[in-house]
Formats: structure tokens, sequence, C-alpha cells
């Protein structure tokens, strides 16, 4: 799916190398997009997975190297600033962008017994309020009839429950009901809206004990993979998707809950 022109995709989140962001990034860039990337450090170096800190530098060397045009920021999305500071940068770096990947997410464990307005805060603002404001933002800026496309990230909250994320699982969820409304009203602007939920993916996060009880629970025999959710986000952005919006795509492998 090589462009014949080059657009340009922002895809926010991407701070380690073994995540989707990066994977995504290095997919859209093997299809000849070029990409503007957001990451921050502070949220990543806290978690247990934690980063090094030349991460986002060795991968916006290596999109270079795919003959592409590459930028970043590091960016604090839960600033009132964030969206409007995104764009800018983005058209002053690149031009003006085509795409946007909302993957960026905020998550720790809680459950009803432990769960504080403090957490429940920290959640919405990543992952209700700034995918909501950012995906406004972009559509206001889109200045081309068609070919405008969202994606935003979503994890099949709607498929089970997931005991222990109640925070969590509480914000997503709204993304999947942003997803199907923003779809409706963007419609006339040429741009297409959808999510994916890409199930238990292998970005680091998997001790031995949590890989071995989830790989039985996927039909193919091996856990989801950055690139797996990569490819069909390449495929949802292409003009061959431009039929598709407002859709919730479980790409999960099979896996059973």
């Amino acid at each position: 799916m090589n462009q014949t022109k080059s657009k340009i995709a922002i895809v926010t989140g991407v701070s380690r190398l073994k995540g989707i962001g990066a994977a995504i990034c290095v997919e859209l860039a093997e299809s000849g997009y070029d990409i503007f990337f957001t990451y921050w450090t502070e949220y990543d170096k806290k978690m247990p997975w934690s980063m090094n800190a030349e991460e986002p530098q060795k991968l916006k060397e290596e999109l270079i190297n795919k003959g592409v045009r590459a930028a970043s920021l590091e960016l604090d999305l839960t600033t009132d600033e964030a969206p409007e500071q995104l764009i800018t940068s983005v058209r002053e770096q690149l031009g003006y962008p085509d795409i946007l990947i909302n993957n960026a997410a905020y998550s720790t464990n809680n459950d009803f017994s432990d769960i504080t307005a403090a957490v429940l805060d920290k959640h919405y603002m990543v992952n209700v309020r700034a995918t909501t404001l950012l995906s406004s933002k972009f559509a206001q800026h889109f200045t081309k009839k068609s070919g405008g496309r969202i994606v935003n990230l979503t994890s099949g909250q709607f498929q089970g429950p997931m005991r222990g994320e109640l925070a969590y699982a509480t914000t997503k969820g709204a993304v999947d009901a942003l997803t199907i409304t923003l779809s409706a009203e963007l419609a006339p602007l040429g741009i297409t809206v959808n999510a994916i939920n890409p199930g238990p993916t292998d970005t680091g996060w998997m001790t031995d004990k949590i890989k071995s009880g989830l790989a039985p629970l996927f039909p193919f025999g091996r856990i989801g993979e950055p690139q797996d959710a990569a490819k069909l986000i390449a495929f949802l952005v292409s003009d061959e998707a431009g039929w598709i919006t407002g859709q919730i795509i479980h790409s999960e492998g099979g896996f059973k809950r």
C-alpha cells in the first residue's frame, strides 16, 4: 500500500520501541507516510516496563532511514494547550496532517475497593479528554475534502469485564462511544473514524507467567504482537478503507475470555 503522494500521520503515545505506537510508526513509514509522533517519558518511566530515554530518538532515526520525513514532540496530552500545540508543531515541521492515531493511554490497576477520584481523573484526562480534544482539533484543521483518517485504540471493554482495571475499562469504554458519534459528525468533512481493539498484546509488560496463562486462549497458539495492530491500522488509513467508518474492530486473533 505504498502511497502515490506522501501523507502525514500523527501517532500519539510512542515512547517505547516495543510498544504498539512504535510498530504503527514503522508500518506506516514502510507504506510511505511521513510520521509525527508524541511521547511522554514521565509516565512510562513510572510504569513496571519503564523505558530508556533514547528510545524516541532511535525510533525517529529508524523512520528517517526508511526514506520518510519524521518528527516528534514530548508532550503532556493532559494540558489544555496540548491539542493546539501538537497540530501547530506538525504543520510547522511536516505540513497539514492527514491521519491521527490516538494511541496514547493511561493505565493502572485498581478496583472498586481502592479506586480514587484522583486515579479516575488521570485515566479520564488521557483516555477520554485528550483523545476527544485532539480529534476535534485535527478535524478543525483538516484542509482536504477526503482521505482524512482517525483511528482510536480501545481495549474491548464490551467484550467482557476487565477485573482489576476499573478506571481503565471505564474510560476506554468511552472511546467506543466517541468513535461512533464522531464518525457521523466528521463524515461530511471527508474523515473516517474507527477504533481497533488489539486484545492482549506483548509490548514488554507481560511476565512469563502471564504469557503462559494467555497463550491457550488464542486459537493460533500465540499472543498478539504490536505488528498485528499496526498492519490493521495501515489498512484503515489507506485509500482502500475509505468506506469504513464508525467501526470498533476486535482484532484479537480469536482470543477467548
